[in-house]
């Protein structure tokens, strides 16, 4: 028995020497690749972190978070991004999340990456200022955004240990602006840039005025955070007393009224919300902000990366690109734009599969990474992929939902096509019986002015750039014009120009122009499409493929506004940013 007994037991064990040695294996390769994501177990495995305070030209100290791969296997590439919205997290050996981040290639790709507060902000000693200038010709030690770029990658050379003599600078927004001007410092260490939904001029199409008027909403909702003075550095912004953040921001801003309203609600503390009521034109103050006419001494290879549903700055990469390109044609300049709101295209909100209720059918966030900016930055900084170039633009065409590539941008074998407003509200590529001589007429009411979007909201939402235009196209103070159905699909690409007749009783207003794809009554998602428990009806949906406004005054020149004359027919040109997108056949074209 006793023998019997110890062979059961010695049986038993091996038994479970197998079991451990197949749960170790499992929970080795369960490691492996838990060990490809890149979280705080990973960054600690692989990256160290070190902070600095770098000194610039003049002697202010911006401070700098330096992430370093542990690895000396190979030199390294650098990637860094100069923000007005904080490095942290602050000191040695605390990570910031990576996770889900576009970021997470460049580390598993051991590029030491580099972020660092603007003069100003957060933790970086100096004075801050909104959209600094560029200064042509600096002397001594004056400074600008590309000087500071330059000193800092100068110092980085010297003191990273590991790097490979290549920087990259990325930017998303007003990083973006950062990484523009990072363009123009002319270190010859700085290979390529990637200014993505870049900040470019904030009174033609940016962020807080088109073609001269207001986004008030967008301003004063920023800037009441964003632009409180800051008397020496923080590592947290402290939150000030929350002013319009009720639930219905169409009542709250309507209510509250005139723009001095507004500024006696901030006080007198915000220097850039009272830099904007002061310049009401586009006078000298606004022109030295704009980067685009240095962009004839950007040497780096550029990536200009944009959404076409970004409410802030679409404008904004589009001109940026033309401004490089356009002033360099043989420059390594490529532009993406893809069917993103302000920034989607990182990674960091969700993956690209849609915007509202709209979906595009693919992973347009990974196809981006995989395909586009990771390949631009390993060929200039990492010189892996053997020198293959980007398209010069790459582009997602709406409606098709597909990505198409060119050789410039706007395509060169565009075609221009004129559609005429008809009397009775219909849309044709004939003039016909136009409006030209049987003018159409509105009533527009300033105590019940057309919002923005349907529904109520506490904030501007993001979604509203494709929304359902039902809302609009209803109302009796708003002209609609609609083509009849297309016996053909319709793709434009470029810019729709607008010119009008225009009669008005009041010697300025804003004339808000939209081009709507009408979708058919009977539409309706193919089963291939996983909507994620989306049930709007879709059938006769209105997508606001672009929208733009002019402020009337501004009509013949942003200098130098001009009051409407009164009840006189007045002609009103202006264009409206680029489009990318498909009207397909069954579908109507809508302004």
């Amino acid at each position: 028995m006793g023998i019997r007994s110890l062979e059961f037991v010695l049986n038993y064990l091996y038994g479970m020497k197998k079991i451990m040695r197949l749960l170790w294996v499992a929970l080795l390769f369960m490691h492996v690749g838990m060990a490809q994501q890149v979280d705080s177990l990973w960054m600690a495995a692989h990256y160290e972190k070190e902070d600095a305070q770098i000194s610039m030209r003049d002697g202010v100290r911006l401070y700098t978070c330096i992430y370093r791969p542990k690895s000396d296997a190979e030199l390294h590439p650098m990637l860094m991004c100069r923000t007005p919205y904080s490095a942290e997290p602050y000191g040695a050996g605390r990570f910031r999340s990576f996770r889900g981040q576009n970021y997470e290639a460049y580390l598993k790709a051991g590029y030491i990456l580099i972020f660092q507060d603007v003069r100003g902000r957060y933790m970086s000693e100096g004075e801050f200022e909104d959209v600094r200038p560029f200064l042509v010709e600096k002397k001594g030690k004056q400074t600008d955004e590309a000087s500071d770029t330059y000193d800092t990658i100068e110092w980085l050379l010297k003191n990273v240990k590991g790097n490979n003599g290549k920087v990259g600078v990325m930017g998303i927004s007003y990083p973006g602006f950062y990484a523009t001007m990072s363009g123009l410092c002319g270190h010859p260490a700085l290979k390529a840039v990637s200014p993505q939904a870049p900040v470019t001029n904030w009174f033609i199409g940016d962020d807080f005025h088109h073609n001269g008027a207001l986004m008030l909403l967008d301003a004063f909702s920023f800037y009441k955070e964003f632009g409180r003075p800051r008397l020496k550095p923080y590592a947290s912004r402290p939150r000030g007393k929350k002013l319009l953040e009720g639930p219905d921001s169409y009542l709250e801003y309507l209510n509250t009224g005139a723009i001095r309203n507004f500024s006696s609600l901030l006080g007198d503390s915000i220097r850039f919300w009272n830099q904007l009521v002061e310049h009401p034109h586009y006078d000298a103050y606004w022109k030295s902000t704009d980067p685009r006419p240095h962009l004839r001494k950007f040497a780096p290879a550029a990536l200009v990366v944009g959404g076409l549903f970004d409410a802030e700055d679409c404008w904004g990469a589009f001109a940026t690109y033309q401004a490089i390109a356009g002033q360099q044609p043989k420059s390594a300049c490529h532009l993406v734009m893809g069917p993103w709101f302000h920034g989607q295209w990182s990674g960091k909100r969700g993956d690209g599969t849609r915007l509202g209720h709209l979906f595009w059918g693919n992973n347009t966030n990974q196809y981006y990474l995989d395909a586009l900016e990771f390949p631009f930055f390993e060929r200039w900084l990492h010189d892996k992929n053997g020198g293959a170039e980007l398209p010069r633009a790459s582009i997602f065409f709406t409606g098709e939902n597909v990505w198409r590539s060119f050789s410039t941008w706007p395509p060169p074998d565009v075609k221009k096509e004129s559609l005429w407003l008809k009397a009775q509200g219909g849309l044709d590529v004939n003039r016909g019986d136009s409006t030209t001589r049987n003018p159409c007429t509105i009533v527009s009411f300033p105590e019940h002015p057309v919002p923005y979007t349907d529904g109520i909201h506490n904030r501007r939402t993001r979604e509203y750039m494709v929304d359902d235009q039902r809302f609009a196209s209803c109302r009796p103070d708003v002209m609609t014009f609609t083509g009849e159905p297309l016996q053909t699909d319709v793709t434009l690409a470029g810019a729709v120009e607008v010119d009008f007749g225009v009669i008005v009783n009041s010697s300025d207003a804003d004339l808000v122009v939209k081009l709507v794809d009408v979708f058919p009554d009977d539409y309706s998602y193919p089963d291939s499409i996983d909507r994620k428990g989306d049930v709007y009806p879709m059938g006769g949906y209105q997508m606001m493929v672009r929208w733009e406004v002019m402020r009337l005054k501004y009509r013949n020149s942003l200098e130098e506004p001009e009051p409407m004359p009164i009840n006189k027919p007045t002609r009103v040109r202006f264009t409206l940013p680029d489009v990318a997108h498909t009207f397909q056949r069954g579908h109507k074209i809508m302004m």
